[in-house]
């Protein structure tokens, strides 16, 4: 018990330090969310509650607004980092909980386009990153074969990017999770195992965002 709270307050201090990094004003609004929060609070439990209650109230109030702002701060620093990067869409998509199976580089280009694969209640979701014309053209191609190999399964395509018609990578997850659901649950493993067969088993890439400079791997020639 004892290991995991040190491991959980060291996984705490590393991500603060790197938010911290990341956003130069997360102390400051850290530091004024408190105060603000707990003059507040402990202002008006002034007059219903004991001195000594109120402010201790405040106090706990004001850090609960904070340890709140700095989740927030520190996600949107987390997709700052990402944005942009090859391999992290497949990293958020990794953070499906429950009935998702995550596919990352089904298909890709020798320019770090890649598409994603998520097999859930929605169906089939192909997820694509990357330059916009190739990725579309990506998705479309992978849409096809997926859709000749699943039948009446839905085969949903996302291109994940800032511009039109594309999903940004902070809304993925939540846009992933809000498709209408289709799939029944038991059917999820049994159409996944169809679709592993198209790409002969897991390609050989980092699972997350790649360091720059990094090279996608040749596509083997069928």
């Amino acid at each position: 018990m004892r290991d995991k709270v040190l491991t959980r307050l060291r996984q705490i201090r590393d991500v603060f330090h790197a938010t911290r990094k990341a956003d130069r004003k997360l102390v400051p609004l850290l530091i004024g969310t408190t105060l603000l929060v707990a003059a507040a609070v402990a202002a008006v439990g002034w007059f219903v509650l004991t001195p000594w209650v109120a402010v201790v109230v405040g106090l706990l109030t004001g850090l609960f607004a904070a340890t709140f702002v700095f989740g927030r701060r520190a996600t949107n620093a987390q997709f700052a980092v990402m944005r942009g990067q090859p391999g992290a869409a497949a990293a958020v998509l990794q953070q499906l909980r429950g009935r998702w199976i995550v596919t990352p580089a089904v298909a890709f280009t020798r320019q770090q386009d890649l598409v994603h694969r998520v097999v859930g209640p929605p169906g089939v979701v192909l997820v694509g990153e990357g330059r916009k014309a190739r990725t579309l053209q990506l998705l479309r191609q992978e849409q096809r074969k997926v859709g000749r190999a699943v039948g009446d399964t839905p085969v949903h395509i996302v291109a994940v990017g800032d511009g039109e018609d594309q999903v940004s990578i902070d809304k993925l997850r939540t846009h992933v999770i809000k498709l209408k659901r289709r799939l029944p649950r038991k059917e999820i493993p049994a159409v996944n195992k169809r679709l592993d067969a198209l790409t002969g088993g897991e390609l050989p890439i980092p699972k997350g965002p790649m360091p720059s400079g990094a090279k996608m791997p040749r596509p083997k020639r069928r």
